[in-house]
């Protein structure tokens, strides 16, 4: 018998794992409640339970040499369900308005792109690792997410003989994410108490959660038939866009499956009321908004609590310096690039935040951020479109093509 084999991982079933992340969220809301710091600084509930869920997994890894592994099917299944209502709270109207923002923001995340290759470059110099390592110090583990770094990785690894690759963007990806959950709502404070720009007059968790919250002011309630109603649209557009994804697919095309639902969500959403008038239509009914707060909430409590912080401690110093220098980098260019392009006002602020999570965590990050900042100080619906098309639909093409550019250098 191997002495030397490490000890079988604890795995927690899909069903447990949903639970306890519900768990995680209050606990969260706990924090929330007792500790200043996070409700200044707009923390989202998920972010600060799920963080301290993370490190009593660490806890437990180091007193049993077990680690903890959890079954994430929910998640992903939160994660397609949260997009498809964005997508149908989206009307056509903001979309017009928001297309130029949407090309400009495009043009200013592919420029920190070549940046954040630029900064992984040099992590892996200093730290006398090969140059392609790099590449999982930088675009493929931080704007592409743990998704990019584990495809990436085992390339890497195999083509340039990067021993370690997959398990370095893997490590990237997680201190990444933390970072980017803690940086988003500070730096949308720091622009708003600085410039003051307009407030909107009711704050509210996120522009779905607008009908909720009014609706509860007026002393109404979520009716179980708007909640099944709402539930059967959205299945009926998960379904098309489940569909249209494998088409995709075949196609050649890769995208994530909540990049199609989420389109397939604006399509149905400013088609079907206007052709069938009678439909009685879910969009930003107080029973869509309570099911966006719930996918999101619980999906990032997922995506949080399971993070495995006991992989960083391998690679602690390059990941220590390279992680401060990128987090450095998207700080200065969010607050003196990012913010004036977007018009210096209350949305900008917003933009900001969830950029924090695009550039150095992963889209439901960016989302996370932005609605915890919505909730404090105001709605701003057009930034909840915006910011997921530029970095779910275009952002995962550009950086496949600048990744197989670094590593070809």
């Amino acid at each position: 018998m191997d002495m030397t084999a490490p000890l079988p991982a604890i795995q927690i079933d899909g069903f447990t794992a949903f639970t306890v992340a519900i768990i995680v969220y209050f606990a969260g809301v706990h924090l929330t409640t007792k500790i200043g710091f996070l409700r200044t600084y707009s923390i989202p509930e998920p972010v600060s339970g799920g963080i301290f869920a993370a490190l009593i997994a660490w806890g437990i890894v180091a007193a049993t040499g077990r680690a903890v592994e959890f079954e994430m099917t929910a998640r992903d299944i939160l994660l397609v369900y949260f997009f498809t209502t964005v997508g149908m709270s989206a009307r056509v109207s903001d979309l017009v308005t928001g297309g130029p923002i949407l090309a400009l923001l495009l043009v200013l995340t592919a420029g920190f792109m070549v940046v954040q290759a630029g900064i992984g470059f040099l992590g892996a110099v200093l730290f006398g690792l090969p140059s392609q390592a790099g590449v999982m110090l930088g675009t493929a583990a931080l704007i592409g997410g743990h998704g990019t770094a584990i495809a990436w990785g085992p390339v890497v690894e195999s083509t340039y003989a990067v021993t370690g690759a997959a398990e370095l963007g893997i490590a990237t990806a997680t201190l990444g994410l933390i970072v980017a959950s803690l940086l988003g709502g500070p730096i949308a404070r720091y622009l708003i108490f600085k410039h003051k720009p307009e407030l909107p007059d009711t704050p509210t968790e996120s522009y779905a959660g607008a009908a909720l919250e009014e609706h509860s002011r007026a002393g109404g309630r979520v009716s179980n038939g708007d909640f099944m109603r709402s539930i059967l649209w959205l299945n009926i557009s998960v379904a098309i866009g489940v569909s249209a994804h494998a088409g995709l697919q075949d196609a050649g095309i890769k995208l994530p499956l909540f990049v199609p639902c989420l389109i397939v969500g604006i399509v149905i959403s400013n088609v079907v009321p206007r052709i069938f008038r009678r439909i009685e239509w879910p969009s930003g009914t107080p029973a869509m908004g309570l099911i966006q707060e719930f996918s999101l909430s619980v999906f990032l409590s997922m995506s949080l609590m399971s993070m495995q912080l006991w992989v960083l401690a391998d690679h602690a110093g390059v990941l220590a310096v390279t992680v401060a220098m990128q987090a450095g980098a998207a700080t200065l260019f969010i607050i003196f690039v990012v913010f004036r392009a977007m018009g210096r006002n209350y949305f900008a602020a917003v933009i900001c935040s969830g950029f924090t999570g695009v550039t150095l965590g992963a889209t439901p990050t960016a989302i996370a951020n932005m609605t915890a900042v919505t909730h404090r100080y105001g709605a701003a619906p057009l930034a909840f479109i915006v910011l997921p098309l530029v970095s779910a639909f275009f952002v995962d093409l550009i950086n496949a093509l600048l990744i197989q550019f670094a590593l070809g250098l």
